[in-house]
Formats: structure tokens, C-alpha cells, sequence
């Protein structure tokens, strides 16, 4: 899959500003108002009213701007009242507040009623903003919940339920995937689970290897090895951690061999965990192609969620396997490099060995 799709700039210039008027750009609601001076009123850019003569158009930073200009707010798009996706995302948000909040995950008919919208138009614009349904949305938080009393509940059982399940079995289904072992061992910090690990030198200075029954659930890119290993046991602190052997040996090559040469590729199986939304964002991740980049943007559309950007932009974060999933590969939409979990100089390194530009050599 191919993601080059350059996300457009915001419009600052005139003319920049005008083909969004006449575009009815709703990206550019917010960023500028525009006024008419043969009607004294102002409008959003996307605002429905027949386009005006570009010679009696003026183009002002604010509705206040606007308004200190003489000119009176339009009546159809409302330009100082919130953007209908300004409404939308705070309705999105008070949805999400009362899944969080209850005790069992609320009705499609309830969450729409609550925030004023019909059952259909909600879950649409819920899907597009979140990036995943309301009935997802409920069952990731349950199952975060079921996650973090794990290691506190006397049983399994006990956790199950008190996250709000009606059965245990509508957890057990696919609880081994989201966690990456059985409950029971999570529960326990991942007690007779058995993590083997490595650390190794790298071009961008340590790289620590670890892999379960299932394959490789961890590469963590730092400084000291130390540091690295006590990241590792903190995450499964009741794990069997040993030292991997020769044949794992072989593994961390691989590893060490794509970071310094990255078109080697990686022929190993991967334990990546993470719930529906992140394997989505994770699979999008691989399938940039080397020596390109992509925005958070870009990954939201590839992934049929246009407006997740922000949630894209955390379930990278959250990418415990680095260079695998290559979320360096993931810039801004200017171009510029944006936050990494392992430090931007590491992600300007790779991009540097997969031949992709810096901002000032394009």
C-alpha cells in the first residue's frame, strides 16, 4: 500500500485563502473568517452561500477581527458560534466519558440520545473520529479495565466481572492476543511466562531484543543496557527473564542487521499485542514503503478513519517494537520530524539510512 498523500498546508496567503472559499474548505473553518462588503456579513469558508465577487471580499484572522471591521456574523453558517466538527468532536467526547463512567457499557440508542444525535448519524461520526465503533470503543475499555485489575483481583473471574462483563468467556476471546499471554499469567506479572532477552550494540547505541512463546514482543532502542532491562522487568515483573541463547543470538542480528541496513527486512515472528485501533495504525505503519513517510494524517485515511489523528498519533506512541513497526517513519504534516518514543535524533538516523530527506534538502 502506498501512503505519499501530502496533507494541505493551511491556507495563510489571499489567494490560498480564496481557493478555500471557493472550495468550501471545511479544514479551513477556524483558521480565517471571511466578509462581504456589499452585505456587511462574514462567513466561515465552508459556509453554503453563493460564492461573492472576489473584489468585494476581505479576509480577517478572527470573527472579532471581523466584527471590529463593521461586519455582522451570517446567520447560516455561524461563524462565531462552535464548527459543527467542533460539535461533533465534544459530542464524541461526552459518549466516550459515559462508556468510561459505566458500570455496563451503555446502549447505541443511549449514548445517541444522551448527546443529542439519531443512533445512525452517531455511530458514523463516532466511527470517524475515535476510529473505531461505540461497541469497540466499550470493549477496549473493559478489557483495559479487566487489565489493570488483573494483577489486584483474587481471580481472573473476580476481574472479569468486576470490569463489567456479563461472562467471563466474552473476555477470554481473544484476551491472550490484547495481552500477549493467558490472563492468569498477567495477573501475575507475567509469572510463568518466559521472556527471552538480549542487548546489543547498534548504530544507534543499544538495542535490547526480548520475545515470548509467541515472537518478538519488544525492541527498545536507549543508552544503557541497564536502563533497558529494567524497562523490560517492569513490564512483567513476575516474567522468567533469561538470557537468550545462541540461537536467539540469531534474532538479534536480524534486529541489529535492519537497523543498519533497513531494506534487509525482518523475517520474525512478532508478538504485538496492542487492542483493535492499534493493530490497525501498527499494520498501516508497515506498510510504508522504505524511503517514504507518511503524516498522522495519511495513516488515519489509510486506515479508514480520517479524523483519528490524535489517536493515531498515541497508538504510536505506544509501539513497543521499534524499526518493525516503523513508526519513525511518521512525520508532520509540514514535513518536520515529530515527537519519537526513542528520541528524535534516533528517528532522523533512520530516516537518514532509509535515504529519505531532511526538511531542508527537498
Amino acid at each position: 500500500m502506498q501512503i505519499a498523500e501530502i496533507e494541505s498546508a493551511a491556507p495563510t496567503g489571499e489567494d490560498a485563502r480564496w481557493t478555500a472559499l471557493t472550495a468550501r474548505d471545511a479544514r479551513a473553518d477556524g483558521r480565517f473568517v471571511y466578509a462581504v462588503r456589499t452585505t456587511g456579513v462574514y462567513c466561515r469558508p465552508s459556509c453554503s452561500a453563493r460564492t461573492p465577487n472576489r473584489a468585494n471580499v476581505s479576509f480577517h484572522a478572527s470573527c472579532a477581527e471581523a466584527e471590529a471591521a463593521g461586519f455582522r456574523p451570517c446567520l447560516r453558517c455561524r461563524p462565531n458560534a462552535p464548527s459543527r466538527a467542533e460539535r461533533q468532536a465534544d459530542a464524541v467526547a461526552r459518549a466516550c466519558r459515559l462508556i468510561e463512567e459505566a458500570e455496563t457499557a451503555p446502549s447505541l440508542d443511549a449514548l445517541a440520545g444522551a448527546v443529542g444525535l439519531s443512533p445512525f448519524h452517531f455511530h458514523r461520526v463516532f466511527r470517524d473520529i475515535v476510529g473505531i465503533t461505540p461497541k469497540a470503543y466499550a470493549a477496549a475499555r473493559r478489557a483495559e479495565r479487566v487489565a489493570a485489575a488483573l494483577r489486584e483481583a483474587d481471580s481472573v473471574t473476580q476481574a472479569v466481572y468486576e470490569a463489567g462483563y456479563n461472562a467471563p468467556s466474552r473476555f477470554y476471546a481473544g484476551a491472550t492476543e490484547r495481552l500477549g499471554m493467558t490472563p492468569t499469567a498477567y495477573r501475575k506479572g507475567g509469572l510463568g511466562t518466559r521472556i527471552r532477552f538480549a542487548v546489543a550494540p547498534c548504530a544507534l547505541g543499544t538495542v535490547l531484543v526480548a520475545a515470548s512463546e509467541r515472537g518478538v514482543c519488544a525492541i527498545l532502542l536507549g543508552d544503557d543496557p541497564v536502563v533497558l532491562t529494567q524497562e523490560l522487568g517492569q513490564r512483567f515483573p513476575g516474567a522468567e527473564l533469561s538470557p537468550g541463547d545462541d540461537a536467539f543470538a540469531g534474532w538479534v542480528a536480524q534486529v541489529v542487521g535492519l537497523i543498519e541496513a533497513p531494506g534487509r527486512g525482518l523475517d520474525l515472528p512478532l508478538d504485538i499485542g496492542g487492542t483493535a485501533f492499534q493493530q490497525r495504525v501498527w499494520t498501516a505503519l508497515r506498510a510504508i514503503p522504505l524511503g517514504t513517510t507518511a503524516t498522522y494524517a495519511d495513516i488515519a485515511r489509510a486506515i479508514g478513519a480520517p479524523t483519528a489523528m490524535r489517536a493515531v498519533a498515541l497508538a504510536c506512541g505506544a509501539n513497543r517494537l521499534a524499526v518493525a513497526i516503523p513508526c519513525h517513519r511518521v512525520v508532520r504534516s509540514d514535513g518536520a520530524l515529530s515527537g519519537y518514543r526513542w528520541g528524535v535524533a534516533r528517528k532522523r538516523a533512520l530516516l537518514d539510512r532509509e535515504g529519505v530527506p531532511g526538511p531542508d534538502e527537498r
